[in-house]
């Protein structure tokens, strides 16, 4: 990146904070704050272990430093200026989860447009706040696009502030699923059946809440579909799974068929067949269900943490909380481009064309020396793919 576009990015991120509230964390005072200012050369200098004292007032701070990112820390310290993390003496962090769209098994890189890879990180989303909401029942929760492929959400419920790596690593094996076992899904009673003499136990897979209502709800889908089948096809289906044969898949479908009422309301011993069938939907239910969190963020007791509100330097877009109600609704590529940056138009020489999608319009770039909107602009020169012209 060439002075000029450094000094140009530098002064419009000043701009932006000089017209941006920024809304610090709670108890910003005992976090650990850092930044990493536009630099020369291709590597990035982290500036660390700084107190908000030490900072000063934070708006004054960013138009003053105007950095290309900046941090603070999940953690709580008595004293968070210290330079080691020893000394800093931690008192509780807050509970963060990391969702990078690089990351999900479901994104192709080089493949997927950068709206498309962010369309899916949102659904990653919405399923670990299901986790979050529902299985947890947190409530003190932030969401947070992270201005560049993904989001953040900050937990602060009391009742893990104070939890320890160890206690968070369950957490997240929870959300990812690892370690899920079939026999955690399944309740059992003992019922007296008419005209038995002795009592029978009933194993029932749970379908309200938790991974035992995800692997429900699979395989209920994966049967409803199959009953819409005919005999042949549907046996056909069945044979696909290891270890089915044609008398297996011929004897779960006629048990699907002639039970699904009771399978519907959990309850798996209709049929050797279907028992076995439903242990598969628990793989298949942490395939398509968990969560791909970025897992040693969220044991991280002491990990920093994009500021809402800051510019991405990689981006120049907005780190941006995003209220709960407004989720579905929200467009990364629209909602947080700054309106610093909209209305007008700057010279760039474009050294790496291509589609570009800011704004709410993809548009094809060329390279070379043009006029663009700055928004756009600001994004290409964020991610090296254009330097600054003179005007």
């Amino acid at each position: 990146m060439e002075e000029r576009t450094r000094a140009y990015l530098r002064g419009r991120f000043r701009d932006h904070y000089r017209r941006t509230e920024i809304t610090p964390p709670p108890a910003a005072n005992e976090r650990e704050w850092g930044f990493i200012p536009w630099t020369e050369g291709p590597g990035t200098t982290m500036v660390r272990h700084r107190s908000l004292l030490e900072l000063g007032d934070l708006e004054s701070f960013l138009e003053r430093k105007r950095p290309r990112h900046v941090y603070f820390s999940a953690g709580r310290y008595r004293d968070p200026g210290a330079g080691s993390m020893s000394e800093k003496d931690w008192r509780c962090s807050d509970l963060i989860f990391d969702l990078d769209a690089d990351h999900l098994p479901r994104v192709t890189l080089g493949e997927d447009s950068y709206a498309e890879m962010l369309a899916t990180c949102k659904g990653a989303l919405l399923r670990l706040l299901d986790f979050l909401e529902d299985d947890f029942a947190f409530e003190d929760l932030e969401v947070v696009f992270s201005g560049g492929r993904g989001y953040h959400v900050h937990v602060r419920d009391e009742s893990i502030l104070e939890l320890d790596r160890e206690h968070r690593r369950e957490i997240v094996d929870y959300v990812r699923g690892i370690g899920l076992e079939y026999e955690q899904l399944i309740e059992e009673e003992t019922v007296a059946g008419l005209g038995r003499k002795t009592p029978t136990q009933r194993r029932t897979l749970r379908t309200e809440g938790g991974w035992g209502a995800r692997t429900h709800r699979e395989l209920m889908a994966f049967l409803d579909e199959l009953l819409e089948l005919d005999d042949e096809e549907a046996v056909e289906r069945l044979k696909a799974f290891d270890g089915i044969g044609e008398g297996k898949a011929t004897a779960t479908l006629n048990a699907a068929r002639n039970n699904r009422a009771e399978i519907e309301a959990g309850n798996v011993t209709v049929h050797t067949a279907v028992s076995q069938l439903a242990e598969r939907f628990a793989a298949r239910a942490v395939e398509s269900d968990n969560a791909p969190i970025d897992e040693p963020v969220t044991t991280d007791t002491n990990r920093l943490i994009r500021l809402p509100g800051s510019l991405h330097g990689g981006s120049a877009l907005e780190t941006k909380r995003i209220p709960r109600d407004e989720i579905d609704a929200f467009d990364p590529l629209v909602d947080a481009v700054p309106e610093t940056f909209t209305g007008h138009e700057i010279a760039v020489d474009v050294t790496a064309g291509g589609t570009v999608e800011v704004g709410g319009t993809a548009r094809e770039v060329s390279s070379g020396v043009q006029r663009l909107p700055e928004h756009v602009a600001m994004f290409l020169m964020a991610r090296g793919r254009a330097e600054k012209e003179k005007e």
